[in-house]
This record gives structure tokens, C-alpha cells and sequence, in this order.
């Protein structure tokens, strides 16, 4: 079973949230160590307006691995780890403070 870190950025083909396709897209992992195949992540996007409550554009998208400026997509989805395609960089500390205090107020915990 392939290895992933919480805050790591993957390219993962999953799919749109109608299920009527699905494209490669790059992900955040979101869940902690777990002996599952499943993983949790949060998408990312190349659009950078019009950005919905707790979205955010990553600060340091650059390092993280990502060719362009992108933001964090409020949504949390189950992929198969044999989906993942490719490990590609890590958040920064300041960007997965901010993941966390978006995954707080879109799931409403404390």
C-alpha cells in the first residue's frame, strides 16, 4: 500500500461532484496515517477569482510543486490511493494553517 502524508500535493484523476466524469486534477491529502486504501483530499483549482467562503489561493503554490497560482476548493472527497498518479510537493506551514482552519469552518468543528 502507497504511502501519503497529510498535507502532501498529488495529481489524482477524480472525479466531477455529478459523477459524470472525472479528469486529473491536483489534490491536497487531508487525512492522517491510516491502514486504508482510501484517502482523503481537498482539490485545488487554476481559477483564482470569485473564490467561495474558506477558499484561498496558496500562498506559496510554487514550492509546493504547482506550475501556477492555485486555490484551495471547499470540498473534501474519498479517492482510492491507486488513483493517485503522482506525488508532486508539500504545503507550506503557513498554507496548511490556513487548510486547517478552512477544513474547521467548512465541517464545522471546533
Amino acid at each position: 500500500m502507497p504511502s501519503f502524508l497529510r498535507s502532501e500535493l498529488i495529481l489524482v484523476r477524480y472525479p466531477f461532484s455529478d459523477l459524470s466524469s472525472s479528469k486529473v486534477r491536483p489534490a491536497i491529502i487531508v487525512n492522517g496515517p491510516h491502514a486504508s486504501h482510501d484517502l482523503l483530499i481537498v482539490p485545488l483549482t487554476s481559477r483564482t477569482t470569485a473564490l467561495h467562503d474558506g477558499e484561498f489561493i496558496l500562498n506559496d503554490w510554487r514550492n509546493a510543486g504547482l506550475n501556477v497560482p492555485s486555490a484551495v476548493k471547499r470540498g473534501v472527497y474519498t479517492v482510492l490511493s491507486t488513483l493517485v498518479l503522482k506525488q508532486i510537493g508539500k504545503l507550506s506551514s503557513a498554507d496548511v494553517i490556513q487548510l486547517n482552519r478552512s477544513l474547521k469552518r467548512w465541517l464545522v468543528l471546533r
